[in-house]
């Protein structure tokens, strides 16, 4: 039986049978004003995060949902795409798939504004996506990639890129790991569908999304997930794994490579009211400015003692340099 066979069981399993300690979020459930999740959605919220973030999700846009669990991540969606078919969500598992629909009934209860239209279900898999090129505004995965092994999440990044439209996001939520795991871990392949064994590095995670083509890349969060102890897993080591939420952008490739945010800030405190770094950049008398790693390396270069450049929180929400 292949990995992914393993992962189809599982995730067929939890679909019949609600597994509420399957994944763990720190994320508490969105509250917006007239959205009411069913509980069934809740304990069935397969995911180490969010990929719902209010200012991806503006003018109505058409989103993608690759993973579908139990419906919430779609139903959130939803709040800001209300038309028909504005939200598509791809699933390989036809007992998800069913649960999710039925789910809807009950989502289509509670909340008044809600249409079951609103949302269309499709087979698939994230490697072969039922979807047209350049057709979507926010593509979104919830601890899926990190189950993939090299070849197959080179595929699944790809079919992402190419369904999104020129700009558009894709929104991550996945599990990383900087520790090195030894081959038995990396090679069970229920720890790898359970979403622990196949966390990589975030600087392997990152390529692999700049290797695709996008442009520019936004880490939101990095937060506490599991921790694999030798009693209980086969390591020697005590192993930490956290989990981080990502924006990969559709943008053009700059020259001289892509734009990564990891929470770096800039703050120039020189005797002239600004700095020009004479690439694009203003920097204001004692204002941060939200800068990219390469525009860290870039002010660092110019060798001044009046330019402060924070360390990566791993936290980045928008503005910036770039």
């Amino acid at each position: 039986m292949s990995y992914l066979e393993t992962t189809h069981d599982i995730y067929k399993e939890a679909a019949l049978t609600p597994d509420v300690g399957l994944c763990c979020t720190t994320n508490p459930i969105w509250e917006l004003p007239g959205l009411s999740i069913p509980k069934i959605m809740q304990e069935m919220n397969y995911g180490c995060g969010s990929t719902v973030h209010a200012r991806d999700l503006v003018n109505n846009p058409k989103v993608l949902y690759v993973g579908v669990g139990g419906g919430m991540e779609l139903l959130q969606f939803a709040y800001f795409s209300r038309q028909e078919g504005g939200v598509i969500g791809v699933d390989v598992v036809d007992e998800m798939l069913e649960a999710s629909r039925k789910n809807f009934v009950l989502a289509e209860e509670e909340n008044s504004w809600f249409q079951r239209e609103f949302v269309e279900l499709r087979k698939g898999d994230a490697m072969h996506l039922p979807v047209d090129d350049n057709s979507i505004d926010v593509a979104a995965q919830n601890c899926l990639f990190n189950i993939f092994k090299e070849d197959d999440l080179k595929l699944a990044i790809e079919e992402m890129y190419r369904v999104l439209k020129p700009h558009g996001r894709l929104v991550m939520s996945d599990p990383t790991c900087e520790q090195k795991m030894n081959e038995t871990l990396r090679n069970d392949e229920r720890l790898r569908a359970l979403c622990l064994s196949g966390s990589l590095p975030i600087k392997e995670y990152v390529k692999a999304l700049t290797d695709a083509g996008f442009g520019t890349i936004e880490i939101r969060a990095r937060k506490p997930y599991r921790i694999l102890d030798p009693k209980n897993y086969p390591t020697e080591e005590l192993i930490y794994i956290e989990s981080i939420e990502v924006a990969a952008i559709k943008d053009p490739m700059p020259e001289d490579g892509p734009c990564v945010f990891t929470g770096k800030a800039a703050i120039y405190f020189g005797q002239e009211e600004y700095l020009d770094d004479n690439k694009g950049h203003i920097l204001l008398k004692n204002q941060p400015i939200a800068i990219c790693d390469k525009t860290a390396a870039n002010l660092a270069g110019l060798g001044r003692e009046d330019i402060y450049i924070s360390e990566s929180t791993f936290h980045y929400d928008g503005g910036g340099c770039c």
